[in-house]
């Protein structure tokens, strides 16, 4: 529902807010710039003294304004002939027109009204409107995503686009709030919906009907200064019934031209106070800092609005679109999708169409949205859940675990958990067995035990259907087409082959960078825009499931590259191996912002072993700062597998690698990458100590023994691997 809330009043109102915000940071400029131009009345100037000069000056004056900057106006009277100019309160000279800005009006204009009068301004309402809902509601979904208002700042990861949508409403969202709403205000003030609320003073019904008193011995303008000033009127010449009329901060009143008498006082009402305070925020008329800052945040909306059109086809793209979804409330059966990159929901949509056919109604949500208050008709929940890195919850399960932890118990309504993963990875399925503990925890009744899906298997999917389909007493046969991302033709340029001595064929291939149009160029698709550590995914001829390589390349270098090592029975890796200069394969680009050597100076430690130096060269290569990087690689034999061991030296030599230490196993003295940490363990927990960034690319059971060897290194410290990684300065990509 917020979901929903948030993306379709930004998509129908996007070019309305855009001209509000784009309009309204222009006309922020205004205030400061006038509080730079007009000259200011010295510290304790008086308004009596300020009228005696401007009067000696304009012998005809009839009005002196001050604007919330200070500038100052006069207006007169000479000869019959009008005139007006902005004044130095030093002299009571003019020293500028006081015509208006046409470039400020007409921005003015276009701000308000779109030039349509009150249409143009209903119109502009409905923006500022539209944008209050879609700040509220992005906020809500920034909380949702990051798990709790206490981890608003919380460090994002994901596509580029959205992390740019969401770092940009973290920063901006007060400042649009306060904008949207101050404009609602004075769009009602303007049509009257809102109380006047001012106060006037009663007209003195007695005055001495004596002239000539002069301004600047009027004991109420003596004790007003300059600085309080909004308005100061002049009687009409030869009326003796006209009386001065003074307009402060503090309020209105008459004062006599005889004798300067004050005649009559009404202080500002609460409700000015109020009105003239929501003015100052909207404009920033008295306020030009914080107008300034608004106008900045303003800046943001078609950033937003840009970025938040790539999220959207980008979902449109890798989430398939569910007919006849029902909605939570109606919904007999409840999937709930944990998904980082789109394809969980794919099997969503098969498990949707095939209880739909079976005659249920079904609801597909993300895990995010989890609301057990809403599922009043749900007979089960199921839960299709991805893992993110080394356990945690993807991108669309964010908070899902917060909020059953926080629960005081588990909803009435059978459960089942099916997670997806990677079996070659550590923490396969780690985040779906994570929710099924803490599902049993509360004692939430099981509709199925826990069940895996390996790769994306259909097979596995359909053995799990059927179990699903029993439970149900139903028949379930789930036939899932997986939806694989558009994929681009690679042409490999070059290879260099290694590893034949110690009969491991590893090949460091390298591509040509594919050409990018325009379109792609702006939204980062395709191969547009990647860095090194990213992930491709290859095609393999002959099989549906791609498989994933690290790059060792960025868009910079000008190719594509992966080092890929030939295993027994792999037909991916078997097809790349055998690829020539001229072949091609079909592939795509998966963004890996979890694995980026980040920025700043803190070194770095890369520790790799066989192909997991991949990223890790890429890392080097780039490394044009010379910023400290410390690399550990673990290879069999220096004569058959050190990976780039020309360009390490190479790239010592320029400074982009501190420091290079190797190990080998396959020799007298087998030696691995953890037993080289052992050995330079002072200078690796000096590193540690001293902010360095830790970062492991390579097989699981060297991944394991990589975090025993810092376990016993960084003890006497009172530091462990996982105190690094909640940190966010230990990082793993593991296979």
């Amino acid at each position: 529902m917020i979901r929903a809330l948030h993306r379709w009043p930004g998509l129908l109102a996007l070019a309305l807010v855009t001209i509000l915000s784009l309009s309204g940071a222009v006309l922020s400029v205004f205030p400061a710039a006038e509080r730079i131009a007009a000259p200011q009345a010295e510290a304790g100037l008086t308004v009596a003294a300020l009228a005696d000069r401007v009067q000696a000056v304009y012998p005809g004056v009839e009005q002196i304004r001050r604007s919330p900057s200070g500038r100052i106006t006069a207006y007169w009277f000479d000869q019959g002939a009008p005139g007006a100019a902005v004044i130095d309160p030093a002299t009571g000279e003019g020293v500028a027109s006081a015509d208006p800005n046409h470039a400020e009006r007409w921005l003015t204009n276009l701000h308000r009204s779109l030039f349509l009068g009150d249409g143009g301004r209903i119109a502009m309402a409905a923006g500022a409107a539209a944008m209050l809902v879609l700040t509220l509601s992005g906020a809500a979904l920034v909380v949702r995503r990051a798990g709790g208002w206490r981890h608003w700042f919380t460090r994002l990861r994901g596509p580029l686009a959205g992390r740019l949508h969401v770092e940009i409403a973290r920063i901006a969202v007060v400042g649009l709030v306060l904008s949207s709403t101050t404009a609602l205000w004075m769009t009602a003030s303007t049509f009257d919906l809102l109380p006047d609320g001012g106060a006037v003073p009663a007209m003195p019904t007695e005055v001495s009907e004596e002239t000539g008193f002069a301004p600047g011995q009027m004991a109420n303008l003596l004790q007003t200064p300059v600085a309080e000033l909004r308005e100061l009127s002049f009687p009409y010449p030869g009326d003796a019934t006209d009386m001065f009329t003074l307009k402060t901060d503090r309020g209105t009143g008459y004062l006599d031209q005889g004798d300067g008498a004050l005649l009559a006082w009404a202080d500002l009402t609460g409700w000015e106070r109020v009105s003239e305070t929501i003015y100052m925020l909207h404009t920033g008329q008295g306020a030009a800092t914080l107008g300034l800052m608004l106008g900045l945040m303003a800046l943001g909306v078609p950033a937003m609005g840009a970025t938040g059109v790539l999220v959207w086809l980008a979902g449109r793209r890798g989430r398939p679109r569910i007919r006849g979804n029902q909605p939570a409330g109606r919904a007999e059966t409840v999937l709930l999708v944990g998904s980082e990159g789109g394809s969980t929901w794919g099997f969503a949509a098969t498990l949707h169409a095939a209880l739909t056919q079976a005659g249920q109604n079904v609801h597909v949500g993300p895990m995010s949205g989890f609301a057990p208050e809403r599922y009043t008709n749900a007979q089960r929940i199921i839960l299709l859940a991805a893992t993110y890195g080394d356990g945690a919850a993807p991108a669309s399960a964010k908070g899902f675990l917060d909020r059953l932890n926080a629960s005081d118990r588990a909803p009435a309504i059978p459960l089942a958990v099916l997670g997806f993963g990677d079996r070659g990875f550590p923490a396969y399925c780690a985040f779906a067995r994570n929710v099924a503990a803490a599902a049993q925890a509360k004692g939430w009744l099981e509709l199925l035990s826990l069940d895996t899906i390996d790769r994306q298997s259909p097979q596995d999917f359909a053995r799990w259907g059927r179990a699903l389909g029993d439970a149900l007493g139903i028949e379930l046969e789930l036939s899932h087409q997986p939806v694989l991302p558009q994929t681009t033709t690679l042409t490999l340029v070059s290879r260099r082959d290694y590893g034949a001595e110690v009969q491991a064929p590893t090949a460091i291939l390298r591509f040509a960078v594919p050409q990018a149009s325009l379109w792609q160029r702006l939204r980062g698709a395709g191969f547009a825009r990647f860095e090194a550590g990213d992930l491709v995914g290859i095609l393999p001829v002959g099989s549906s499931v791609p498989r994933l390589y690290s790059l060792a390349s960025a868009r910079r270098d000008g190719f594509v590259e992966i080092v890929v090592k030939k295993h027994p029975g792999g037909l991916c890796s078997g097809q790349l191996t055998a690829l020539e200069p001229g072949d091609t394969v079909s592939a795509f680009l998966r963004p890996n912002p979890g694995f980026r050597p980040g920025r700043g100076r803190a070194p770095l430690i890369l520790i790799g072993a066989g192909t997991g130096i991949g990223p890790f060269a890429g890392f080097v290569r780039g490394n044009a700062r010379g910023r400290p990087i410390h690399l550990f690689f673990g290879m069999r034999h220096p004569d058959s597998d050190f990976f780039y061991g020309e360009q390490f030296h190479g790239w010592q030599d320029d400074g982009h690698l501190t420091r290079l230490v190797t190990a080998v196993s396959r020799g007298a003295r087998p030696h691995y990458v953890q037993d080289a940490l052992r050995g330079e363990a002072t200078q690796v927990a000096e590193l540690i100590r001293n902010g360095a960034r830790v970062m492991v690319c390579g097989g699981r059971d060297m991944a394991a023994g990589v975090a025993g060897a810092l376990a016993e290194i960084l003890a006497p410290a009172g530091l462990t691997p996982a105190v690094l990684k909640a940190e966010g300065r230990y990082v793993e990509d593991v296979y």
